[in-house]
């Protein structure tokens, strides 16, 4: 074991034999000779030393026989330590440190035991007991010391260093070091300044310190002054400069005044010494001078000055590089120096040492410089160095030459069979030889099945000799092959090894895609594809298929298909409805592959094979029948039990079937079903089945059964004859339903109305007529009349007859009412007329379909259009009937005629005029015509249902088409269309409608249906049409594109098709745009006609160019997508020549090259080649250089000075050198830029539309060639100068410009090249203007449309101006006729091509054209065209050059043309609010263009006509028009367009009117906030539609349910739209109220209804707690504390107030901040002598919370009262003497000669209503005062609304009917009230309770209506009273003719009224009691309200 690796390795094993001998055989005694050996020490222990801490180990081998008995001990000192082998001390001290012993002993021996001993030493590493300081301080000539002691086992040896030098080297006598102290320095002088360093140093390691002595105090001086220096650039150049001086003088270096280095100056490459010497490295040329060395200290400064000189470096500058070439090929080893002219250079070539010499025939050549050696082979292998010496440095570079080769190919290769796994193969070689190169890595082909070589490891590994090739495809051949590859190539392959055939295994996959489907109730048929073949691994021989019920653990069962090429398997003989798991697998000759997933599957369901079981039926009664049953077994049902079905069926009428079906119960449970409606006393035959989804199963056993018997039906025919004055004779048919056997029947008859003169006879039941006798004359009898069975007596038919009196025809029906309108029925509700003295028989219903203007003068048609619509029979007595199949959406009006024995009575009255309800339509259109529109469009054309099938409003009625593609690919699609929708377009006939199908696609057949709908909904489907879009361009392009380049200049270009689906139409061919990649250039577009070509060859492409590749495909309407982009690339070649050669620096006798890459590189640049000769000398004779591909510059020395140079530049690829460079070089030091080309001129002959010629003088040279010009160009008028061509060769003076614009002004300049640089640039030449060229764009079409019946009118937009190239001189527009039901092929066959361009545009050939020689022109009419005939037009533009491309042909059909001017007189006018009526005159008639077919009437609401715009269609002749279903008060505007067969004329202008006003929409919300126990804050919103202007709004709101049997409606009026809210105070806690609200136009509209509950909302605060008021005597403060938050923080607190006067909560202080706990309400805000109460609400998010207990009252200090003031009381009492005085007179005098009309007082009414009138002026300012309306009502509380601000009297509103104490049919008495208060009172309203629970305070008025007297003398006042309010005539007393009907007046709020519980009596009178009126206020005269 390696102690330190820890790596175990094992020897080889040795077989050891041992025999005893035979002198011991059998011995026993352990001291046997022959069996014992002595101990013995073989390796004993070593001395070791170790460190303190660290592990010890000695180790003791002994050696004794027998080894067990050997004892190894380990002692010290005698004392045993341990045994065995090794003693391991692991954490050792000095302690340790001595002498151990091992002793080995034999146990159990007499042998003297052995010792080796070993010396341990422990050690300690060394530690400093005394170390100096950091910085120790010396003066001059004093002694300083320098402690340092170390201490360490063994004992360290202290050495001492000063400045990094032991001080045994310096020898410095005054440096005493002793071993008590340290160092200690004797008479210190300044050298003796720097660090000295002590080190301890033992065995144990080593340890040190230092310390820094500063001398100070002596002036510096020179030891060693700064020298000349000559030195080579790049160099490191020295100066010295040591000085002396305490402190250590500084030392700065300066050049001239600059500081190069110092202390604190650092420069690069200038380096300050610690000598103070100045290091300069590198050294260049620059650093030549005067150096001065400046050395300062405390006490003085000197300096010291050398100079510099700088050299050349004598430098390799192109060194040989190591080289690895090719046997038989030339290396040239380049060397090349750079150097000083003041010096001489020499080269020198070896390999090896050995001189290199030049051999005789020229194969090694060496010149000054490069190596040259030629037919290489390997014994020119070695390294090579290049020396370069002089004075100025010498320099060497080596090279290492290799002569390479391919490498041989492996031999001895053999394949065998790998033994571990069946799918590799073994191969071996031996390794070949490396051609002299490491082998990169070997090369493996192999050859499957004979199939050709492919490379199966293309890397492997080249250290191997043996691979396993693994991967294989069992049963299958394989041959390989081996080559070796190195950097040279591919060496040549080995032998092929013999062919090798791998075993056959079982498929390692399963089969996939299985697939089982159940194909009956007994079998499932499974499909699967074969495995993967590479997973075959043999040869497939069948497959086998298992399957077995799943779920269930039963064996599989197998099925074996032998045949390889099935790939199916139909199960059979499966159990029904039964769930299998399949498996398949496939097998080889080698065995059975693994099985696939399992797949279940189930078989079919069955019908049920068995009936239910213990069927009972039982008839219940006459009509029912119950079957009752148990479920067959559940393994017969075979499948899922879907029900059963009952069956019934008459005996004799076996195909009436009844059935019913039954849902399935529980399985166990026994069954029951009834059918019922059957026929009474019928024989029927039952039976029930089982049914599953695939049918029934079989009936139960039939059972015959009779359902019971019932009373008969009526009997028909009642009639009487023979009416005589004692007799008559009556006559019937038997029933109709006889519901079993007549046994008779039974007659009766009686004097009407006496029951005691009944007589009854019972008749046979063959008996129908019986002689009546015995009568009285003339007296009217009822007979009535019924038949018999068992079961009891049938429907009786009565009759009234009168003996002796015939019978009449009865009187007309009256009062017809028509109720329960629905869609297809209505209810009639009549009163019948008289009966003509005999009952009815039969009741006759007429009808009258009404239409929309006829409801306008329906008295003209009273006699037209009646049918009998409905008649009943058989029910004398009814008067309602149910009127059924009626027309939905249509309008009825409805008369009767009632029908006796005698005939028919008149007709009735007609009811009024009703409307039936909408329904979905029950037609479908019909007369479908489906036409090819555009590319994707199809036009649909269908007869319009008729207005009376559309049931419903033509304005919600559309149709729905369904669109459905005939492939069956894409989901089927509707669309909606309007009920305008086809009528928009031309041609339209009254009844035909018309609808564009959008988005579809082109060349596709699609079906399509319509059906019409309305708002209730859809039709029925109308019949299947179908039709092709037209053809367009393809919508997808070629797939599979692939680009191969086949050479440097051809691409192979292939596609597939494109998908069938994208083609849209005939593909005429493909086009192949190529360009290069990310050039701006346009794509290149290469044609290929014909469908089936798919390649092209794209020739004369530039070399090694990335190309992008696209393919399009087109059809004849142009071109579609091109495919995504391709990339490829064009093979390599050799480039061209290398571009802007130039030589910057050109010396006597080197010139510096530099160059671009060549503009074509054609292929990856290598390298370059640098050749140069004399121009004078030999032409064959040059110099050449070869350089790597990144070079751009290249320095050529060794020229001779003043002579003219030939370079050429050669640029190498792989596939070789290239196109040369050539330019002409002088070397001389004398060159300056060039003079620019003069005389630039373009001749006007040289002037083309795209490029010029331009022409110039070459100027000076400036002594250095010319290399190029560069050509700028400036576009005028406003263009900016650019460069236009970089590279015109310097050797040209004539120059062609391309690339310009045609009849384009430009100017042009030049610049010259030289080495040197650009020259100035040259003078501008004059303005140059390009020739013009043919326009590159057409025009655009826009439209072409017929203008009249043998002409178009063409519209097209103006090509861009960059396109026309000149002056555009006007346009051509060419046409032709196109043929006949032309095919595709025939009209794509009549177009050329235009192949300048992608567009695909086409033009006409033998076209006819038109010029129009006017640019200006935007439109053009082509006459005298052929009438129904289609037309193509295409438009060019053309100049004086030619003509533009044309542009995309547009088809026209020409023979109708739609009329040319709008209809006149244009009239509209509002009628109703809905409805607009228009009038127009038609077109003249020579603007008709044809018979005029009628007009379109487009509407819409101004500013949206996108939104809202409509149409209507009408037909000639009318020109009037209504407009109905409008927006009421809604301004619209309408045009009008005349339209004839051929489309549509010019629209009008658009005229305005505004319908009229309407009731308005409900509001748009309906909100509460603010919600407490009492009050509510009520907002609403503006009416989404407001029909008119909005004049108020009306609130009411009413308990839903009554309290204490009391509901009060109340109603408040607020004028004005713009106040939404209103402020509720009156409600009662915990009641749920119902609010609505609606806004006034003309009239109300529809309320907006919500509820609220009178209580806080959930999650609101808690009622504050600890309530309490302190007063002052200038202020209240109110205190509390907070209660329950609720569900969110408390947000503020609000303050409400309860004045005593008016008892109702308001608010006082609103919203708190939420820290308030107290606030303070000053006196003055306090009404004098007024109580108030006070409570506190919190609030939060959620609203306002429970209010705090209220305060205990406080009244501010009230005044005495006037009218309390003795003077007044007398004053008073004086007045009411002198009236009551009066009064008696004006009684006496008159008596009763006057009288007054009494009122009625109606009945007691429970439900109140009150109503409030706010303008716009604000809040409610009313209150109410409810009382009692006669004797029998209760008292009612009070109820209303208020809120702030008060409103002024002159705001409000009353009506007559308010005074006449009749509002509304409301009856007033005279308890009932109106008050009235001053503006500035308080705005709190008072509770009930105030009344209630307190005594009412006084006031003026309560003081005196304490007496009934003094109340009745305020209650009337004479008509001509003027109140606040303006005055109103009235009624003393409402008529009394008309049924009372109760409501209150107008007013706010109750202000009093006692609440009488329910179930006590109210008051017998009804005049007020003194309490009635609230304190403060006084009784109202009548005629006004008064304002609280």
């Amino acid at each position: 074991m390696n102690e330190l690796t820890g790596e175990n390795k094992t020897s080889p094993s040795v077989y050891l034999s041992i025999s005893a001998g035979k002198k011991n055989r059998g011995s026993t005694d352990p001291d046997s000779q022959a069996d014992t050996v002595a101990p013995g020490i073989v390796i004993g222990p070593k001395n070791t030393s170790v460190l303190v801490g660290s592990e010890a180990t000695l180790e003791c081998i002994a050696n004794a026989r027998p080894v067990e008995r050997l004892v190894l001990v380990w002692k010290r000192d005698g004392h045993r330590l341990a045994g065995g082998r090794r003693l391991v001390l692991p954490s050792p001290t000095l302690s340790d440190t001595g002498v151990y012993v091992c002793e080995a002993s034999l146990s159990n021996s007499t042998s003297k035991p052995v010792e080796a001993r070993a010396h341990l030493s422990v050690q300690e590493p060394p530690s400093f007991t005394a170390t100096p300081k950091r910085k120790t301080l010396a003066e001059v000539d004093k002694n300083v010391d320098i402690p340092c002691l170390a201490t360490g086992v063994p004992q360290p040896r202290v050495e001492w260093f000063k400045d990094a030098v032991p001080l045994s080297k310096l020898a410095n006598p005054r440096y005493k070091i002793t071993s008590a102290t340290g160092l200690t320095v004797r008479r210190v002088q300044p050298g003796d300044g720097g660090i000295f360093q002590c080190f301890a140093r033992s065995a144990g390691g080593d340890s040190q310190t230092h310390t820094h002595l500063v001398v100070t105090s002596v002036a510096p001086a020179f030891v060693l002054r700064p020298t000349a220096l000559t030195v080579t650039d790049g160099n490191a150049a020295l100066f010295t400069c040591q000085t002396s001086g305490a402190p250590k003088p500084a030392i700065t270096w300066m050049r001239g005044s600059e500081i190069l280095a110092s202390g604190s100056v650092q420069i690069p490459r200038f380096t300050l010494l610690e000598s103070g010497g100045l290091q300069v490295q590198p050294v260049s040329f620059q650093d030549s001078g005067e150096y001065t060395c400046m050395a300062a200290n405390t006490v003085g400064a000197i300096n010291a000055t050398a100079s510099l000189t700088v050299w050349s470096r004598t430098v390799i500058s192109l060194p040989p590089s190591d080289q690895r070439v090719i046997k038989g090929t030339t290396a040239t080893l380049d060397c090349n120096a750079t150097y000083d002219p003041r010096v001489d250079v020499s080269f020198q070539w070896d390999r090896g040492g050995v001189l290199v010499l030049p051999s005789r025939g020229g194969r090694v050549s060496v010149r000054q410089g490069p190596l040259t050696i030629g037919q290489t082979w390997s014994g020119d292998i070695g390294d090579y160095t290049c020396t370069v010496t002089s004075l100025a440095g010498n320099d060497s570079r080596s090279a290492r030459l290799e002569v390479i080769e391919l490498p041989h190919s492996p031999r001895s290769l053999a394949a065998r069979l790998n033994d571990s796994d069946s799918r590799a193969v073994l191969l071996s070689w031996l390794r070949p030889f490396d051609g002299n190169s490491p082998l990169l890595h070997y090369l493996l082909e192999l050859s499957e099945n004979n199939s050709p070589w492919k490379v199966y490891l293309s890397e492997v590994d080249p250290a191997v000799t043996e691979v396993s090739v693994g991967g294989l495809t069992p049963a299958r051949t394989y041959q390989f092959r081996l080559c070796a590859v190195n950097q040279v190539g591919r060496g040549q392959y080995s032998g092929e090894t013999q062919r090798l055939m791998l075993r056959e295994e079982a498929p390692s996959a399963p089969p996939k895609n299985i697939v089982a489907s159940g194909r009956t109730n007994q079998s499932i048929m499974v499909q699967w594809q074969p495995p993967p073949e590479p997973q075959l691994n043999g040869v497939l021989r069948g497959y086998v298929l298992r399957y077995r019920l799943a779920g269930l653990p039963g064996d599989y069962q197998e099925k074996n298909i032998s045949s390889p090429e099935t790939n199916y398997c139909l199960l059979t003989e499966l159990i029904i409805w039964t769930q299998y798991q399949i498996q398949v697998a496939a097998y080889t000759g080698a065995g059975l592959g693994v099985y696939s997933t399992p797949v279940n599957e189930y078989t079919l369901q069955g019908v049920p094979t068995a009936p239910p079981q213990d069927v009972e039926i039982v008839a219940l009664n006459s009509t029912t029948i119950r079957f009752t049953w148990n479920p067959p077994p559940q393994q017969f049902i075979n499948g899922i039990n879907q029900g059963y079905k009952l069956l019934l069926w008459p005996e004799q009428s076996p195909q009436a079937i009844t059935v019913v079906t039954i849902t399935p119960d529980y399985p166990g449970s026994r069954h029951t079903g009834l059918v019922n409606g059957l026929k009474k006393f019928t024989w029927y035959l039952g039976s029930a089945l089982c049914f599953t989804t695939p049918g029934d199963g079989p009936r139960s056993p039939p059972t015959l059964l009779q359902t019971h018997q019932d009373t008969p039906g009526p009997v028909g025919h009642l009639s009487f004859t023979e009416i005589l004055d004692t007799s008559l004779r009556v006559s019937w048919a038997e029933p109709a339903d006889r519901n079993g056997i007549i046994t008779g029947y039974a007659l009766s008859w009686e004097m009407s109305g006496m029951n005691s003169s009944r007589a009854e006879r019972t008749l046979s039941n063959s008996t129908l007529q019986y002689q009546l006798t015995g009568l009285t004359s003339t007296t009217s009898y009822t007979l009535t009349l019924a038949a018999l069975t068992t079961a009891g007596r049938g429907g009786a038919t009565s009759s009234t007859i009168s003996s002796g009196v015939p019978p009449e025809l009865p009187g007309a029906p009256a009062n017809l009412v028509i109720s329960n309108i629905s869609p297809r029925s209505a209810t009639l509700k009549f009163r019948p007329g008289s009966d003509g003295k005999t009952p009815m028989n039969r009741w006759v219903v007429e009808g009258q379909v009404v239409g929309e203007e006829e409801g306008e003068r329906i008295e003209e048609k009273e006699e037209a259009g009646w049918s009998i619509v409905y008649e009943k029979e058989n029910q004398p007595d009814i008067d309602t009937l149910v009127i059924p199949d009626l027309i939905p959406f249509t309008q009825y009006r409805f008369r009767m005629r009632q029908v006796n024995i005698v005939g028919p009575s008149p007709v009735s009255a007609p009811s009024r005029v009703i409307q039936t309800l909408q329904a979905a339509p029950d037609a479908q259109p019909s007369d479908l015509a489906l036409l090819s529109a555009t590319q994707t469009s199809l036009l649909l054309r269908w007869t319009l249902l008729s207005e009376s099938q559309y049931y419903g409003s033509p304005d919600a009625v559309g149709y729905r088409v369904s669109v459905r593609r005939l492939d069956s690919q894409g989901e089927e699609q509707t669309e909606d269309v309007g009920l305008d929708a086809g009528l928009r377009g031309s041609g339209v006939t009254a009844r035909e409608g018309k609808a564009t199908v959008e988005g579809l696609d082109p060349w596709t057949p699609y079906q399509l249906q319509i059906q019409a709908y309305n708002s209730i909904g859809p039709g029925p489907w109308s019949s299947n049409v179908t039709a092709l879009t037209s053809e367009s361009v393809p919508s997808g392009y070629p797939v599979n594109v692939s680009a191969e380049a086949v050479s440097s200049t051809r691409i192979l270009v292939t596609w597939s098709p494109v998908p069938p689906r994208q083609r849209n139409g005939v593909l005429l061919g493909y086009k192949v745009l190529h360009s290069e990649k990310d050039s701006p250039a346009p794509h290149s577009v290469e044609v290929v006609e014909g469908e089936g070509s798919m390649s092209l060859l794209l020739r004369g492409l530039r070399k090694y160019t990335l190309y992008s590749v696209q393919v399009l495909a087109y059809t004849r309407m142009g071109d579609g997508p091109a495919s995504n982009c391709t990339l490829h690339r064009t093979k390599e070649d050799v480039p061209g020549p290398p571009v802007r050669l130039v030589f910057p620096e050109v010396r006597l006798s080197s010139v510096r090259v530099v160059w671009q890459p060549p503009s074509e590189p054609n292929g990856i640049i290598l390298g370059y080649q640098i050749s140069y000769r004399l121009e004078s000398g030999d032409p064959q004779r040059w110099t050449t250089v070869e350089v790597g591909s990144t070079a751009r510059q290249f320095t050529v020395t060794g020229l001779a000075s003043e002579q003219s140079y030939v370079f050429r530049l050669t640029a190498r690829t792989p596939l070789g050198w290239g196109q040369s460079q050539e330019a002409l070089v002088v070397t001389t030091e004398r060159r300056e830029r060039p003079q620019p080309p003069r005389k630039l001129t373009v001749p006007q002959e040289g002037v083309e539309s795209r490029k010029l010629r331009l022409h110039w003088v070459a100027g000076g040279t400036g002594s250095s060639p010319l290399r190029y010009f560069t050509l700028q160009s400036r576009e005028l008028p406003g263009g900016e100068w650019s460069t236009h061509s970089a590279d015109v060769p310097y050797n040209l003076t004539v120059w062609t410009v391309e690339r310009l614009k045609p009849f384009t002004s430009y100017k042009l300049r030049m610049l010259a090249t030289n080495d040197v640089g650009d020259s100035a640039l040259s003078r501008e030449t004059d303005a140059i203007t390009t020739l013009q060229d043919v326009p590159a764009e057409a025009p655009g079409i826009l439209t072409v449309k017929p203008s009249t019946t043998t002409s178009v009118l063409v519209q097209w937009k103006s090509p861009a101006e960059e396109s026309l190239n000149g002056v555009l001189v006007g346009y051509r527009i060419y046409y032709r006729e196109l043929p006949v039901n032309s095919t595709p092929s025939v009209v794509a066959g009549a177009m050329l091509t235009k192949t300048n361009g992608t567009s695909g545009a086409l033009i006409p050939a033998h076209s006819t054209f038109k010029t129009v020689s006017s640019a200006s022109l935007t439109e053009f009419e082509l006459t005298q065209l052929k009438k129904f005939k289609r037309y193509q037009i295409a438009m060019t533009t053309y100049n004086i050059i030619g003509e533009s491309p044309p542009s995309a042909p547009v088809e026209v059909f020409v023979g109708e043309a739609a009329p040319s001017v709008a209809p006149q007189s244009i009239k509209v006018s509002a009628v109703a609010p809905t409805i607009l009526e228009l009038t127009w005159d038609a077109p003249p008639l020579e603007t008709q263009n044809g018979l005029i077919q009628g007009y379109k009437i487009y509407y819409w609401e101004r500013d949206k006509q996108n939104q809202t715009e409509k149409m209507q269609v009408i037909f000639v002749p009318d020109t009037r028009l209504r407009l109905v279903n409008l927006t009421s008060y809604m301004p619209y505007l309408v045009t009008l367009t005349a339209f004839n067969a051929a489309g549509d004329g010019p629209p009008s202008e658009p005229r305005g009117a505004r319908t009229l006003q309407a009731a308005p929409s409900q509001p748009s919300f309906l909100s509460f906030s603010e919600v407490t126990g009492g009050s509510a804050n009520v907002s609403w919103g503006s009416p989404l539609y407001p029909n008119g202007q909005l004049e108020g709004y009306r609130v009411v709101y009413q308990p839903t349910a009554p309290i204490h049997g009391v509901s009060k409606v109340v109603t408040v009026e607020v004028k004005g739209s713009w106040q939404r809210w209103l402020k509720v105070r009156d409600l009662t806690k915990g009641i749920n109220y119902t609010f609505s609200v609606q806004a006034l136009t003309i009239s109300y509209g529809p309320p907006v209804h919500a509820n609220l509950t009178a209580q806080p909302l959930k999650g609101t605060p808690g009622s504050p707690v600890e309530m309490s008021i302190t007063k002052s005597s200038s202020a209240l403060t109110i205190h509390w504390s907070e209660g329950d938050t609720g569900a969110g923080p408390v947000i503020g607190y609000v303050i409400e107030a309860r004045p005593s006067d008016e008892g109702v909560w308001d608010s006082f202080l609103r919203l708190l901040p939420p820290s308030s706990r107290s606030v303070s309400v000053p006196m003055e805000r306090l009404r004098s002598g007024v109580g108030y109460e006070f409570r506190v609400i919190a609030v939060n998010r959620h609203g306002y919370g429970e209010p705090s207990t209220p305060s205990a009252a406080l009244a501010a200090l009230a005044e005495r009262p006037f009218y309390e003031e003795w003077w007044f009381l007398l004053v008073m009492a004086l007045v009411g003497v002198i009236l009551i005085l009066v009064l008696v007179f004006t009684l006496l005098l008159h008596g009763h000669s006057s009288k007054y009309k009494a009122c009625s007082t109606g009945k007691h009414v429970s439900t109140v209503e009150e109503s409030v009138t706010l303008d716009n002026g604000g809040f409610t300012a009313l209150e109410l005062n409810s009382r009692t309306l006669n004797s029998k009502n209760s008292f009612l509380k009070k109820n209303g609304t208020r809120s702030p601000p008060r409103p002024s009297p002159g705001g409000l509103h009353y009506s007559d009917e308010d005074i006449c104490n009749n509002y509304n049919g409301a009856v007033l008495t005279e308890s009932t009230t109106l008050t009235e208060k001053p503006t500035e009172v308080s705005e709190s309203e008072l509770t009930d309770s105030d009344y209630e629970d307190e005594q009412p305070k006084h006031s003026f008025v309560n003081h005196y209506m304490s007496d009934p007297t003094y109340y009745n003398s305020w209650k009337r006042q004479p008509k001509g009273l003027k109140g606040p309010a303006p005055p109103f005539g009235y009624e003393e007393c409402a008529s009394a003719d008309t049924e009372p009907y109760y409501q209150t007046v107008v007013t706010q709020h109750s202000a009093g009224g006692a609440y009488t519980p329910a179930g006590q009596p109210a008051p017998a009178h009804t005049h007020a009691n003194p309490n009635t009126n609230p304190p403060g206020s006084r009784t109202p005269v009548t005629g006004f309200s008064s304002f609280v």
